[in-house]
């Protein structure tokens, strides 16, 4: 490892954590209730599928950094992913309504943990098909 690679990794680190913070905040702008207050009301269901989503989202950014040549192209890769993945969602989510009446948003806002984790579960899986890819 020569030090233009070992260079590398702070750059990347801190592009990821960036655009990482922002597709989190861009994701909270998506739900009916505001994430960042649930989490800070003790809504352990919020926190359960934030950090879910959470690790969907780093896995997602982290398998476009690693086929990427460049911070654009990694870019591009991570906020194409981003909008594939929220139409995943939002198409499992109808389809999960329409079929059985289960609203996970409003059982998430309610505090309901088996809510969140098949919410949360719909994000891992959406981010394992999008990063083999």
């Amino acid at each position: 490892m020569d030090w233009i690679e070992i260079a590398r990794i702070p750059v990347w680190a801190v592009f990821g954590s960036v655009l990482l913070l922002v597709l989190m905040l861009l994701d909270s702008l998506t739900t009916k209730y505001k994430d960042l207050q649930e989490i800070r009301d003790g809504n352990t269901a919020v926190t359960v599928r934030f950090v879910m989503k959470l690790a969907a989202q780093a896995y997602i950014l982290g398998q476009s950094i690693h086929k990427s040549g460049d911070i654009g192209e990694a870019l591009i890769i991570s906020v194409v992913s981003f909008v594939i993945l929220m139409l995943m969602e939002w198409l499992f989510r109808f389809g999960l309504s329409a079929a059985s009446r289960i609203k996970l948003e409003d059982g998430i806002h309610e505090g309901k943990i088996n809510y969140a984790l098949f919410a949360g579960s719909i994000h891992l899986a959406g981010a394992l098909i999008i990063g083999a890819v």
